[in-house]
C-alpha cells in the first residue's frame, strides 16, 4: 500500500492509538548553532497537546553527543516539556548490555557522552563502543579503535545507532553509521547496533510505555532508522517532512511510511482528531 499524506479525511493510520514515540532531532528541533539548536515550528506545542490528551509518550532518540541529563536540559531551554525519564536513548541500553556480558569497552564517543559510562570498567578493553563522536572521529582515534578490535580474538563492536547522516542548522552531518561501517570493513566484523533501528530498542520503549506495538505510532524524519525500524516491530510509522527528510525518501525501495506529514504539529493534530 502506498503511503498517504496525513490529512484528517484519510486518517485510518491514526486510529486506535494509545502511545506515541517521537524522534527528537529533526522532529522537535534542528541541532547546531550557538544556542544548541532551533525548535521546529509548532513542535513544542504539539508535545504539550500529546501530554494533555492522555496518550502515552516516549522520546526515542539516537542522540549520543551528550548525556541524557544534559540533552534534556537543552530541550527544556528550547521550550519543550520533557524529562529524562521519558527519553529512551542508546547509551543507557549499551551500559546494561556491557554489564550483562562482562564487556570492558574502548570508547570512541563524544566527550560529553563519557559520563554515561562512569560505572563501567574500561580497563584492558575487550570490545569497542562507537557513538556519534563528531570531532573525535579523527584518524588517530578511529585507528586506535581499529587496533583494539583487530587485536581481539573475537572482535566485538557495539554501535550506538547506525544513521548515515543527520541535519544541523548549517547542513547535513556524517553520523555514526559511516564510521561503524569503516570499522566493520577493516576488521571483518558485524556491529551490534544499540539504538534505532534495532528491534530491541523500540521494544524497550514500548515496554516503558506499557503499550503494544499495534497501538503505537512512531513519528520520525529518518526513513530507515525511525520508520523502517518501527514498522519491523509491528508499529505504524509516520515520516515528517522536516529534519533530514529529502523528497527522494518517498521513493525508497524498501520502506513505505504509513503516512507522510509536513511536521510533528500536523501529525499530532490528525492523531488527536481520531481519539
Amino acid at each position: 500500500m502506498a503511503a498517504q499524506d496525513g490529512g484528517a479525511k484519510m486518517a485510518a493510520w491514526a486510529r486506535g492509538v494509545r502511545g506515541l514515540l517521537l524522534d527528537i532531532s529533526g522532529v522537535l528541533y534542528d541541532s547546531g548553532g550557538s544556542g544548541g539548536g532551533v525548535p521546529i515550528a509548532g513542535s513544542a506545542e504539539a508535545v504539550r497537546k500529546i501530554k494533555a490528551s492522555g496518550l502515552k509518550l516516549r522520546f526515542c532518540t539516537n542522540e549520543t553527543q551528550a548525556t541524557r541529563e544534559k540533552f534534556v536540559k537543552k530541550l527544556q531551554g528550547l521550550g519543550f516539556d520533557i524529562s529524562v525519564a521519558e527519553v529512551t536513548a542508546p547509551a543507557p541500553a549499551a551500559c546494561r548490555l556491557l554489564k550483562e556480558r562482562g564487556l570492558r569497552p574502548h570508547l570512541l564517543v563524544h566527550d560529553d557522552l563519557v559520563p554515561e559510562f562512569a560505572e563501567i570498567d574500561k580497563t584492558n578493553p575487550n570490545c569497542v563502543v562507537v557513538g556519534d563522536a563528531a570531532e573525535n572521529f579523527s584518524y588517530a582515534n578511529v585507528n586506535e579503535a581499529f587496533q583494539v578490535l583487530i587485536g581481539l580474538e573475537k572482535p566485538v563492536l557495539i554501535s550506538l545507532g547506525r544513521g548515515r547522516y543527520y541535519k544541523e542548522t548549517d547542513g547535513l552531518k556524517l553520523d555514526v553509521g559511516a564510521y561503524m561501517k569503516a570499522l566493520e570493513y577493516a576488521c571483518d566484523v558485524e556491529a551490534e547496533v544499540v539504538g534505532k533501528p534495532a528491534k530491541a530498542f523500540f521494544e524497550s520503549a514500548l515496554a516503558e510505555m506499557g503499550v503494544p506495538p499495534q497501538e503505537a505510532i512512531m513519528i520520525g524524519d529518518d526513513i530507515v532508522s525511525d520508520v523502517g525500524g518501527a514498522q519491523q516491530c509491528g508499529m505504524r510509522a509516520v515520516q515528517v517532512r522536516t529534519g533530514k527528510y529529502r523528497p527522494c525518501d518517498e521513493n525508497h525501495p524498501q520502506v513505505k511510511p504509513d503516512a507522510y506529514v509536513n511536521d510533528l504539529a500536523e501529525a499530532v493534530d490528525v492523531i488527536l482528531s481520531q481519539l
